[in-house]
């Protein structure tokens, strides 16, 4: 049989796989395999799930780099790079797909995107964090400029980060991050609103990112709410109000279930992606509340899916409304929205036509007799 008769190969690389990019990449790679013969490149994350590989289409080929770290390390970063050079000679892609910083960073110096099509997606750009220096945010801003350089497509989840990605390069296209409205329905089929204690939730890893301080000083202020944080991180210390509880890691699952049976979501972050837990909440018709940052404020508009906040008292306001039984017209508009716009079957048609444009763009040059 002819390469052009079979699937195409679609190369995921991915060092980031925890957390929200986690259920992102499982969600995309269970759509996907049905159109391309699918291979996912990844890093391990201590928030990575014991049983990770029982998430995946069993056609989805698992390939893992050994080498990936989160932070930069210049050995494992370099055999990083090697490891990911010889994945590709092996796969033999038709496109391949970077996904968060690391990946991006030496994807795009291991593939040059001439042949085949190379798309990368941030989930959140490294230089847009507010919890290290000026001269380390510059120095992440730097090497994405460099990289940017590169024959690569920017494929962004948010339109925030679209708007930061053209200032960066030429080569940018922006396709709104989604969930899978089917599988959430069949996570929840079983469970019953039964009684609670009014219950605020978040769900993440307790980090930088997420801003654990903020959620500590929003749950000071209201002592007679519960307060609940599905996850764990290594800054989990910061979470010590007495009305808060930390699960810990949960399996995605269990995690929903639990987030079900509280009554109003809170992202405190101080810069996101697009978040897939805000786009769960929303399923959920979880009254959503969250901090003015890139990929939140993209989801939430103030007052008519969700309000957006820039102060802890701005948080208690928007809480007390949710407690005075206020807030069902935003979280019906959000709902609606997650059914129209954020779903992951629109998501990967949308993904699946750049792909297929610009694999027709590339070989439309070399197999040109001119």
């Amino acid at each position: 049989m002819s390469r052009t008769s079979k699937k195409k190969k679609l190369l995921y690389i991915v060092e980031s796989m925890g957390g929200g990019v986690f259920t992102y990449i499982v969600s995309m790679a269970n759509e996907l395999v049905r159109t391309y013969d699918l291979y996912v490149a990844y890093g391990l994350r201590p928030e990575t799930p014991a049983n990770y590989e029982s998430y995946f289409h069993p056609a989805v080929h698992l390939i893992r780099v050994k080498s990936f770290k989160r932070q930069i390390d210049p050995v494992q970063d370099v055999k990083a790079f090697w490891e990911i050079r010889r994945i590709g000679k092996i796969v033999e892609p038709d496109v391949i797909h970077l996904h968060s910083s690391k990946a991006g960073a030496l994807g795009r110096l291991a593939f040059n995107g001439k042949r085949v099509p190379l798309f990368y997606t941030p989930h959140g750009y490294s230089f847009l964090m507010n919890n290290c220096s000026r001269i380390k945010r510059l120095f992440y801003r730097e090497i994405e400029a460099l990289c940017a350089r590169r024959r690569c497509v920017t494929l962004s989840c948010s339109a925030g980060e679209h708007q930061e990605s053209v200032k960066l390069t030429k080569w940018g296209e922006q396709v709104d991050s989604g969930i899978d409205p089917e599988n959430l329905k069949q996570i929840l089929s079983s469970e019953k609103n039964i009684p609670h204690p009014f219950t605020v939730f978040t769900l993440g890893r307790i980090d930088e990112q997420k801003n654990p301080d903020l959620f500590n000083k929003i749950a000071k202020s209201m002592p007679d709410v519960q307060f609940l944080w599905i996850g764990d991180g290594h800054l989990r210390e910061h979470l010590n109000a007495p009305n808060i509880q930390v699960t810990g890691w949960m399996e995605h699952r269990e995690a929903l279930q639990r987030g079900f049976h509280a009554d109003v979501f809170i992202l405190t972050s101080l810069w996101e992606g697009l978040p897939i837990a805000l786009l769960e909440a929303m399923y959920m018709k979880k009254l959503c509340i969250v901090s003015n940052s890139i990929g939140n404020r993209d989801v939430i508009h103030h007052g008519e899916n969700g309000f957006v906040c820039n102060s802890v008292n701005d948080y208690v306001i928007a809480i007390n409304l949710a407690r005075n039984g206020e807030g069902a017209e935003q979280t019906e508009r959000a709902y609606s929205e997650i059914l129209n716009h954020y779903n992951i079957k629109s998501m990967a048609e949308q993904y699946a036509s750049l792909y297929e444009t610009y694999w027709n763009k590339i070989h439309r040059i070399y197999s040109s007799p001119f």
